[in-house]
């Protein structure tokens, strides 16, 4: 597993030293975008025999609706391709420029960060969007998914390497390690920062904190998404109950969806029950706090202190009362994850003051909390979203897959 692993190390790092032109990155991602259009079949077959182990290895209803790959899902991961090959490449573009008194010019500008490791779970889709980014952005990539989609993420690596060789560029670029240990994880994170510059994980909470406990190499991602929709004083009820529904409600399984509302205590009496209501007529669990107990006539449970800090990832929602705007910040700050919190209001300055305090990588007003998305963002699509107080931070797209370098062009300057 050393031998093999190192191999892949260093065929990264090999491809990391060839630039390949933004004419050429558009062409190998068009040429990709049309062998999984060519070889659906193919495709549905492989992931018909990874839906099988899944089964059989008896793994959650939720993990195999993420896993299945059908005509349908093909044809949408076939336009991410292609909107990223559309999209503007984002090396070598100039940031800022000036001159020196002494005559030195000095430019920002963009490079690719290196070698990227994307350990992921269940989705094979992640298999085409984050090989496309990546190399688009001029970063071979190392993928190792989990073990059932195994032949879904070989069959789509194979035809990206495909399309790297019809166009001259090395396939090395994308790699997907096929030993299906857990070792090979460790192995990863904890040997392998000669080659991989940095780790992004996409998956369950055990998948982020291993890498948060164990990586050597730098890491990007979320451990929890405990999100947030604030109800002011100001908003507008048929407003507030339509975001609160599809914030909650449209998946509950991703990362972006609302964990807990809070109602700011002028608008309970009228705003209480018609939202949680709804919620519970579409089988949505309601964990409140006594104030709220004491308003709603339909059935609740208690909300303990932990609740705060939970992240459901299903039909739960936890529901508190609060006296102002600055509450309803200072509640998210403590109890958030700095993931996508959001407000509901008609004025500005509450919205403002909002957005501008909650330490949250997206802060969204008036909106639902499910457009934490790269793609929605029109980023094309994304390998992750960060909750790190450094950048990158939110989704992290194309642009955010570059770092930054200073070319200084000098005329014979010494300094003094």
């Amino acid at each position: 597993m050393k031998k093999y692993l190192d191999k892949i190390g260093k065929n990264s790092k090999k491809a990391s030293i060839k630039s390949v032109t933004t004419t050429k990155k558009n062409k190998v991602l068009i040429d990709f975008a049309n062998l999984i259009k060519k070889n659906r079949t193919k495709i549905i077959y492989q992931n018909k025999k990874d839906q099988k182990y899944a089964i059989k290895k008896g793994i959650k209803n939720n993990m195999i609706e993420r896993l299945i790959l059908n005509s349908t899902r093909l044809k949408q991961i076939e336009k991410s391709v292609v909107k990223i090959a559309n999209l503007k490449d984002p090396v070598d573009k100039t940031l800022l420029m000036w001159k020196r008194p002494n005559g030195l010019k000095i430019k920002k500008v963009t490079i690719p960060i290196g070698v990227i490791g994307i350990i992921y779970e269940s989705r094979p889709n992640v298999t085409s969007d984050v090989s496309s980014l990546c190399f688009k952005s001029g970063n071979p990539v190392i993928l190792k998914g989990g073990s059932e989609a195994f032949n879904s993420n070989k069959i789509l690596v194979y035809l990206f390497k495909k399309a790297l060789k019809k166009n001259s560029v090395d396939p090395n670029y994308v790699q997907l390690i096929e030993n299906k240990s857990r070792k090979s994880v460790s192995y990863m994170l904890t040997k392998m920062s000669k080659y991989i510059d940095v780790i992004i994980p996409r998956g369950g909470k055990n998948l982020v904190k291993e890498v948060q406990k164990r990586s050597t190499v730098p890491y990007i991602g979320h451990l929890e998404g405990i999100c947030h929709t604030y109800i002011d004083k100001f908003a507008k009820l048929e407003m507030a109950k339509k975001i609160i529904y599809n914030a909650k409600l449209r998946n509950t399984a991703i990362c972006g969806a609302t964990e807990t509302v809070l109602f700011h205590e002028k608008i309970i009496k009228t705003f209480i029950n018609p939202i949680l209501s709804f919620l519970q007529k579409n089988g949505c669990e309601i964990y409140a706090d006594d104030k709220i107990r004491k308003i709603y006539k339909g059935k609740l449970k208690i909300a303990s202190p932990s609740d705060w800090s939970r992240e459901y990832l299903g039909p739960k929602i936890s529901v508190k009362v609060v006296q102002n705007t600055w509450e309803a910040i200072n509640h998210i700050n403590k109890y958030g994850t700095m993931h996508t919190d959001a407000i509901v209001t008609s004025k500005k300055s509450e919205a403002v003051l909002f957005v501008k305090n909650v330490k949250s990588s997206i802060a969204i007003h008036n909106s639902s909390t499910q457009f934490a998305d790269g793609e929605e963002f029109g980023f094309g699509s994304e390998v992750g979203i960060s909750t790190n107080k450094i950048p990158p931070r939110g989704p992290v797209g194309l642009n955010e897959l570059v770092t930054y370098k200073y070319e200084v062009y000098g005329s014979g300057q010494i300094r003094k």
